[in-house]
């Protein structure tokens, strides 16, 4: 049966996790499992050791060696045999300077030379070592014997049966392997729910989807005609795409930094922010009219779309002249239409004199009116908008005043922009007449030069500002129409 590798990213690292794991605790298991047979054979071969040393010491076992002769019965192996019992070892051979044992767990090898090469001992050093003697594996020591003068006589062999040597390891061995179980579950266990929240996290996917992902987002940021900014819980640019960049001129090494570092406070800065709550939100950059959304992510972060609305504003401008123009041409249109019905009816009635003064006085009025505009404001744009602008507020009942304060002499240097806020002025004025019932509806204009500036101001018999959006009125992007 073939073993599948988990396609989800959830399941490979799971199964990563408790490979690593598992391989983690095998590999403690036998490193430890190591080092402690050693030390436990260490620990035998020094109690062994111990029990050697002891048994040399006794003084009546090294005066009876050298007073009996070897024999079953004999006091070296009745002393030999009291420890032995006393002290749970597997055998103590006491033995003369000819390596003749005088005891012996097995009293017919009594008087026999022993197995082993007892030269090592009988000169002085002590010997530890898991030997193979007549008893079977051991752990043995061994330990000269002296008299009382210090002479070496003999030597004493200890041993420690291997078999209780391997019962202390493998008694070791369940609580050892207990303990790997019970990290090896935690383990497993601590994986298992790191997987449930990465599968949470990545909805389920696979690598390869992931890739594919990643390299379509590339795509589709870096391709799409909307600008994109992301930031993470702490401000710092997460991502800006291409569009983004051009539209408000940051450089792509900004991501890491805040946005105040990579653009100058103002309104955009504030929307891009989240200072400035809603939807669809105007600001300005560069020259370029941008409409803004910010969307939260779940982690704290956020996320800005930018659509750029430049070319759009300026279609609406010409188109709102051209209206402007239509609307001026229809309200003349109908002045003239209303007129020339006035001057037929009078001419048919035969009032030809009554004819002749109503066409002289219509000539005077429009000559002077546009008169009193020309030579008060001398620059043909203003001047031709006021003209116009004066048909269409006559068309809708209201009258379009020229204040007595107001003069200027020279012309703009780029009227364009006194144009576009003069008529902005008054139609903002025509709609709040137009909406508020008055006796003698009217707006009036004052433009006047203060040095190299240009003064403008429009009032009108409106209701005005209310009290409460007067601090806001400044604020950009702020208006009462929706």
């Amino acid at each position: 049966m073939r073993i599948r590798w988990p396609r989800r990213v959830s399941g490979q690292v799971l199964a990563a996790q408790l490979s690593i794991t598992a391989g983690v605790m095998v590999l403690a298991t036998a490193l430890f499992l190591a080092p402690l047979s050693s030390e436990i054979d260490n620990q035998a071969m020094h109690q062994a050791l111990a029990i050697a040393q002891t048994t040399a010491a006794d003084p009546d076992i090294a005066r009876d060696l050298a007073a009996t002769k070897p024999t079953p019965s004999g006091p070296v192996q009745r002393a030999a045999e009291r420890i032995r019992r006393s002290t749970g070892a597997l055998y103590i051979v006491v033995m003369d300077s000819h390596g003749v044992r005088w005891s012996h767990t097995t009293t017919a090898r009594i008087g026999e030379h022993v197995s082993t090469d007892p030269r090592e001992a009988l000169s002085g050093r002590e010997v530890l070592q898991i030997d193979v003697g007549t008893l079977g594996r051991s752990a043995r020591a061994k330990v000269p014997l002296r008299a009382r003068d210090g002479r070496i006589i003999g030597a004493v062999s200890v041993g420690i049966g291997y078999g209780s040597v391997r019962d202390q390891l493998l008694a070791a061995v369940p609580r050892l392997l207990l303990y790997a179980g019970a990290a090896l579950a935690v383990g497993v266990l601590a994986a298992i729910a790191v997987s449930r929240r990465l599968r949470r996290r990545t909805h389920g996917v696979a690598f390869a989807d992931i890739s594919a992902l990643l390299d379509e987002r590339e795509a589709m940021l870096h391709g799409i005609r909307e600008g994109v900014v992301a930031f993470d819980r702490q401000g710092r640019i997460r991502l800006v795409n291409d569009e983004a960049g051009r539209l408000l001129g940051i450089h792509p090494d900004a991501t890491g930094r805040t946005l105040e570092e990579s653009l100058p406070p103002g309104r955009t800065t504030d929307v891009l922010a989240g200072r400035v709550d809603g939807a669809d939100l105007l600001t300005v950059s560069g020259g370029r009219v941008l409409v803004a959304n910010r969307m939260p992510t779940k982690d704290g972060g956020a996320v800005t779309t930018l659509r750029d609305r430049t070319e759009l504003e300026l279609l609406g401008r010409e188109l709102d002249s051209t209206r402007g123009l239509l609307d001026a041409l229809r309200a003349q249109d109908h002045e003239h239409a209303n007129r020339l019905h006035t001057l037929l009816g009078l001419l048919e009635l035969g009032l030809h004199e009554r004819a002749a003064q109503f066409v002289a006085e219509l000539t005077n009025a429009r000559r002077a009116s546009a008169e009193q505009i020309s030579e008060r404001v001398h620059d043909p744009m203003l001047s031709a908008l006021l003209v116009g602008k004066s048909a269409i507020v006559a068309e809708r009942g209201v009258a379009l005043r020229i204040s007595p304060a107001t003069l200027l002499p020279g012309r703009v240097v780029d009227p364009r922009d006194l144009v576009t806020v003069l008529g902005n002025l008054i139609d903002n004025a025509l709609d709040a007449v137009a909406a508020h019932r008055s006796p003698t509806p009217f707006i009036e204009v004052e433009l006047r030069a203060e040095g190299t500036t240009a003064v403008l101001r429009v009032s009108d018999t409106g209701p005005g500002v209310p009290p409460g959006m007067r601090e806001q009125i400044f604020t950009e992007g702020w208006s009462t129409k929706r």
